[in-house]
């Protein structure tokens, strides 16, 4: 269980941080328009890419007993860089998340466009199938209930994200309430480093 709800928990905090395809999915959240189209994409997508990460580092690992702790460190170090810039944003960062903006209407505009912010974003690829494969790498036979986390992390956050965006609203409008979430953000990702540097 423990596995798991690392991977649920990573995969959260990864894609937690708002970029533009979780601006894209809050902003037709809050306009109830095509949210569980929206929701099935991001969340799809993510399963089949973190599905790839977590076969294809197993079957290299196993070829390669060198490369786990390779990958074992290089993403405690990267969790370590990218939980102190999440500390960072939750110091000084002022600006809230701006969903203002025209509405899509049109389903076929809307899948299109959320498509492309997710397969042609080249950081979706690093934290799927790079990250959280080499790190569900060192769990051995075990591997695959990390991924089923990660995989389980990823379809919450984003019904959550998608179909709470109104009740979500009032509260991240305020810059403070995104300094919390990164503060959050980047002390999940310290403790998952620690625990890879240490307990791996």
């Amino acid at each position: 269980m423990s596995i798991f709800l690392s991977g649920l928990l990573l995969s959260f905090s990864l894609i937690m941080a708002i970029g533009a395809q979780n601006a894209f999915v809050l902003r037709q959240g809050l306009r109830r328009e095509h949210v569980a189209l929206c929701v099935f994409i991001c969340a799809t997508s993510d399963a089949l890419l973190i599905a790839i990460g977590v076969t294809s580092f197993g079957v290299l690992n196993a070829q390669m007993p060198w490369l786990g702790p390779i990958m074992r460190y290089g993403g405690a170090l990267f969790l370590l860089a990218y939980g102190a810039m999440a500390f960072r944003s939750a110091l000084t960062s002022t600006e809230a998340l701006n969903v203002e903006g025209r509405a899509r209407s049109d389903w076929r505009k809307v899948a299109a466009t959320l498509l492309a912010l997710t397969w042609l974003n080249p950081h979706v690829y690093l934290d799927t199938v790079i990250l959280l494969g080499s790190i569900a790498a060192q769990y051995g036979e075990q591997r695959t209930v990390f991924g089923a986390g990660a995989i389980a992390g990823s379809f919450v956050f984003f019904i959550l994200l998608g179909f709470g965006a109104r009740l979500l609203a009032p509260l991240f409008a305020r810059p403070k309430a995104w300094r919390v979430l990164d503060g959050l953000v980047g002390a999940t990702m310290w403790t998952i480093a620690i625990s890879l540097i240490f307990n791996g």
